[in-house]
């Protein structure tokens, strides 16, 4: 679930990177009720450009990291730390 989430975020900031102004023309219009009164300044597609392009980088960070992460090493540690915990309740 965790990697579809991610792929859907970075498939959404490729295009937001991509193609700035019409996903600022999207999000006008979802967000306002008068959207074509609504004339946003020229920073707002650079700024639409550059978080596009930060949120399809932390997907692919993202996505990089589940896909390298060894699950059989977390859960032997998570499995010691259990064990070292309830060897020093049996002492007390």
């Amino acid at each position: 679930m965790k990697a579809l989430l991610l792929l859907v975020a970075g498939v959404g900031g490729l295009l937001e990177a991509v193609a700035p102004r019409r996903a600022v023309a999207v999000w006008t219009r979802a967000c306002y009720r008068n959207a074509g009164e609504a004339e946003p300044r020229e920073w707002v597609y650079a700024a639409a450009k550059a978080e596009g392009a930060l949120v399809a980088a932390g997907a692919l960070v993202g996505l990089f990291r589940l896909a390298t992460a060894d699950d059989g090493e977390t859960e032997e540690s998570d499995e010691t730390g259990i064990e070292a915990d309830a060897d020093v309740d049996a002492t007390r």
